[in-house]
């Protein structure tokens, strides 16, 4: 159920009786009608731009459509007051008995309120972290980590089936550099002693590499040359590295539905397809890039190359796909995973990339525009950096890694909830500061504490009232008479429960799940504000001792409430604590 829907389906029922009856010509196109929440509260429940929308189409004056149809309107049993504002702007007020109905349906309706079919039919593939498989993943990746699983989880919620897709990037030159680290461990493990020259992996986390390779081999790489061992390494190294980062995924309740190696795309004829769709879409040439002004292209060269015509789907110049002595550019692979993707049949695609991509979105946009025809969509959303402090000063590196702070160090000292949380509490775009010491304080400037804090207090009133004799069961509680709750902070509390369905969307249609923890905490936030007005105002509170009948009307609020925080929590991946620890 989602309540502004229901409300925006009386507007266009009115408005379409007042075309019947000649008020409004035939023809017009609703679309753009909305009903929802006012900026102000002073403004009522629920607004609308019907009479704005329609004005010029019409060729009527908006306030004349408003009168209109707030006459319709006022005859609904659900409309308290309509208010004609301004030009023609539309405030509905509806009757407590909404509000109070609204309470029993999230109590009826359970894990399905909020829920929606917006991706009805619709497949999502969500490619996230794809950190090159070197070493363990740094803070950078945990936010990108905690972003891309919520964003799955929000679009699942939202109806959409989803694909949880890791890229392993190991077709590049890093691969052979982890190998020759791996080596020098494995050598040191035969007691030798090495040194890490400048550009090798030194970091504690290869050791037991290198000690797995010995017990493996032996003695069968010791003063042999890299044409021996350089290739086997490169495939032990790197599936030693993926399974620590599937360790370090799991540690944060990440799991992957596909694990992607670039290696797979060369020698197997897919880049060379991919290219030869876009060759045969007439994209593809042989020409000399004009210099470029500014900051020089990594992959420009003052000779003739094979060329993606890569501005005719919205990118600022064309790209190069194969290099003058015949190599493929970085951009031809990643051509071909997105082919990929799209001859797997995917509807949208999603990656999410760290902030220095940037540069990547267009030419990937215009790769997949090109490839899919234009049908399928590629969001590219890039994770801003984090700002690790304790005690106001920066967060030295990890010992283990050597040269940044790992995943595993952040969920080791703050844990899996926390972490994930505070990742969401700013938009991706925007960097986040990550101060050790605030994300465990037990406070109202702690928005994980907060909110799970809101949840145990419910869950603690529950209990109570349970050992006051009554029953607390979803079915016995949604079939209270709720004309008690009237309160007006009571009913604001409701109404911030009936944003949730349409918050869902919202979000789900951005890729946006930072939008569910700022909700979370703006919910928190009426549910103790309302918890302290009971310690002055005993009729707002939720036990009222001496009246075992009024209890079981009053609980139903809070635990409408515990449902919509359960929900949200499991949506960001974080647990809905029912006592705090």
């Amino acid at each position: 159920m989602n309540l502004f829907d229901d409300i925006r389906t009386l507007v266009l029922d009115a408005l379409t009786a007042t075309v019947r009856d000649g008020g409004l010509p035939e023809g017009l196109s609703f679309d753009a009608v909305t009903a929802e929440p006012p900026r102000d509260a002073a403004h009522g429940d629920v607004a609308t731009n019907a009479a704005m929308v329609l004005a010029k189409p019409s060729g009527l004056k908006p306030r004349a459509i408003a009168e209109a149809l707030a006459e319709r309107l006022r005859a609904d049993p659900r409309i308290a007051e309509v208010e004609v504002a301004g030009p023609g702007f539309l405030n509905l007020t509806l009757t407590p008995a909404v509000w109070q109905g609204l309470v029993g349906t999230v109590l009826r309706d359970q894990t399905g309120y909020g829920r929606s079919q917006l991706g009805a039919g619709k497949r999502v593939n969500v490619e996230f972290v794809s950190a090159n498989p070197t070493g363990p993943m740094h803070v950078g990746h945990t936010r990108g980590a905690v972003f891309g699983d919520a964003l799955a989880s929000l679009l699942e919620y939202a109806g959409h089936d989803v694909t949880r897709e890791y890229y392993i990037n190991d077709g590049g030159a890093q691969v052979d550099v982890l190998a020759r680290s791996v080596y020098l461990r494995y050598l040191e493990a035969h007691g030798q002693d090495v040194a890490f020259p400048d550009g090798t992996y030194p970091g504690d986390y290869l050791i037991e590499v290198g000690q797995a390779l010995k017990d493996k081999v032996g003695d069968a790489y010791l003063d042999k040359g890299e044409d021996v061992w350089l290739e086997d390494l490169r495939d032990f190294a790197t599936a030693a590295m993926m399974e620590l980062i599937r360790d370090d995924l799991a540690s944060l309740g990440v799991k992957m539905d596909l694990f992607y190696s670039e290696r797979s795309l060369y020698g197997t004829g897919k880049i060379e397809a991919a290219l030869a769709d876009l060759d045969a879409k007439g994209l593809i040439y042989e020409g000399v890039l004009e210099p470029p002004k500014g900051k020089l292209l990594e992959d420009w060269e003052p000779r003739e190359q094979t060329l993606f015509r890569s501005s005719l789907h919205g990118d600022d110049v064309d790209r190069p796909v194969k290099k003058s002595d015949g190599g493929w550019t970085y951009f031809a692979p990643d051509i071909a995973y997105h082919y990929d993707k799209v001859t797997r049949g995917f509807d949208a695609l999603i990656d999410v990339f760290g902030a220095d991509h940037g540069g990547y979105v267009k030419r990937m946009k215009a790769a997949v525009s090109a490839l899919s025809g234009g049908k399928v969509s590629l969001d590219v959303k890039l994770i801003q950096l984090v700002k690790l402090t304790r005690n106001g000063q920066p967060l030295k590196m990890s010992k283990r890694a050597g040269t940044f702070v790992t995943l595993r160090d952040v969920v080791d000292q703050v844990g899996q909830d926390v972490t994930r949380f505070v990742m969401l509490t700013r938009k991706n775009d925007a960097p986040l500061e990550f101060d050790f010491d605030k994300v465990l304080e037990q406070s109202k400037d702690n928005p994980v504490f907060y909110v799970q804090y809101a949840h145990a207090r419910i869950c603690s009133v529950l209990r109570k009232a349970e050992a006051m004799g009554v029953d607390v069961s979803d079915a016995a509680i949604a079939a209270q008479d709720l004309s008690d709750i009237s309160d007006p902070a009571e009913l604001a509390l409701i109404k911030k429960l009936a944003e949730w369905p349409r918050l869902v969307e919202i979000a789900a249609r951005t890729n946006e799940p930072h939008r569910i923890a700022f909700y979370l905490y703006e919910l928190a936030s009426e549910f103790h504000g309302l918890w302290s007005r009971g310690n002055d105002a005993t009729g707002l509170r939720f036990l009222q001792e001496d009246d075992p009948a009024l209890t079981a009307t009053k609980i139903a609020l809070p635990k409408a409430v515990s449902v919509v925080i359960s929900a949200g929590l499991g949506i960001l991946g974080v647990t809905p604590l029912e006592e705090m620890r």
